[in-house]
């Protein structure tokens, strides 16, 4: 296996993490991408705790696991979006206080930069093994999360969007992150965004509009998963093509779309995960449309080393059984590339 095979741990945050870290091991994995949320990773307890980073790790090493990444997507969110109640759900207590709208904001973006802080604590406390394989592999530290926007609402323009106001989304992303991502240079710590609808970048020129507004901010990367691209209509392979350099985490997640007799389309009716008569949803991987074979392939073209992290979410597949299938999935999937022409053979003889 090239490279490492992970779980992303923020569909099973409801698991107490040693449980978890038991089944991820029995599943096939060789690692979690750890979310802050649950009892998976607390970010000021991992700031505040003398010894919680070597407890972390010692938990992992029990059941045979590492770690490359931590993700805060909950918080993340909150950093350039309209905040409302739904907010208060996601949040931490402290980061959404009397859920005052840019305080919410203000203060997601302080736990943003403190999640850089317990980031690089917790990397400087890994084994030996890992932070070569950081160094000499993925060579960065990680935060993968989201960014949120003040202009995902914009995305289908009517009333029509006024002249600048899709312009100020971007100024406002680039005036919020840019002190974050400013620490997490101070830091040695990189910040992947999970390019999603409802971020800042939900696709390919999206993408573009965002490197831009941060001037192409070192610390600013990428955190691929296809799933998030096919049912839109956006060429997955063509994203990996341009920002392949800029892509420093992957999640493996499938979906299906094209579901024929399809009652709710690409923007779901409203209707839940799962729904009869969904245009799209997600599926285990293998079992959707996404053709991992060429995103692999591309991978190997950029030189991406870091971990394969699944991402396992199917409303009509039992977790345990996905997350072991994915799994083998995945181990048969990867390969590494070839440092010879095919048929060097022949100019050999």
């Amino acid at each position: 296996m090239p490279r490492p095979l992970c779980l992303f741990t923020g569909q099973w945050a409801d698991l107490p993490l040693e449980t978890l870290a038991a089944k991820a091991k029995a599943f096939g994995y060789d690692g979690l991408e750890l979310a802050c949320w649950g009892d998976h990773f607390d970010v000021q307890r991992a700031l505040t705790e003398k010894d919680y980073a070597k407890k972390k790790w010692e938990l992992l090493a029990d059941h045979g696991l590492v770690s490359y990444a931590i993700s805060n997507h909950l918080v993340g969110q909150a950093v350039c979006d309209r905040i409302d109640e739904r907010h208060q759900a996601i949040l931490p207590k402290h980061v959404w206080g009397k859920g005052d709208a840019e305080g919410v904001r203000k203060r997601a973006a302080q736990e943003m930069i403190d999640t850089g802080k317990a980031a690089r604590k917790f990397f400087d406390a890994a084994p030996k093994h890992v932070k070569e394989h950081l160094a000499k592999k993925t060579k960065r530290t990680v935060v993968v999360g989201f960014t949120g926007s003040s202009i995902w609402p914009c995305a289908y323009s009517f009333p029509p969007n006024t002249p600048g106001m899709i312009e100020e989304g971007f100024a406002d992303f680039a005036r919020r992150w840019r002190p974050i991502l400013d620490q997490y240079e101070k830091l040695d710590v990189s910040f992947a965004l999970e390019v999603h609808p409802t971020e800042i970048a939900f696709d390919i020129v999206s993408s573009r509009r965002a490197l831009a507004a941060l001037a192409d901010h070192p610390r600013f990367s990428f955190n691929f998963d296809p799933s998030h691209f096919g049912y839109q209509g956006v060429d997955y392979l063509a994203f990996l093509r341009e920002f392949g350099a800029r892509t420093w985490n992957v999640h493996v997640k499938d979906v299906h779309w094209g579901a024929q007799g399809a009652e709710a389309g690409v923007f779901g009716g409203h209707s839940d995960f799962g729904s009869v008569g969904r245009f799209w949803d997600f599926r285990s991987p293998g079992r959707g449309r996404i053709d991992f074979e060429g995103i692999l392939r591309v991978l190997n073209h950029a030189g991406y080393q870091g971990p394969l992290t699944v991402e396992w979410e199917d409303p009509m597949m039992d977790r345990e059984h996905g997350a072991t299938e994915a799994a083998a999935f995945v181990r048969r999937l990867d390969f590494p590339r070839s440092n010879r022409a095919f048929d060097a053979a022949f100019s050999e003889a």
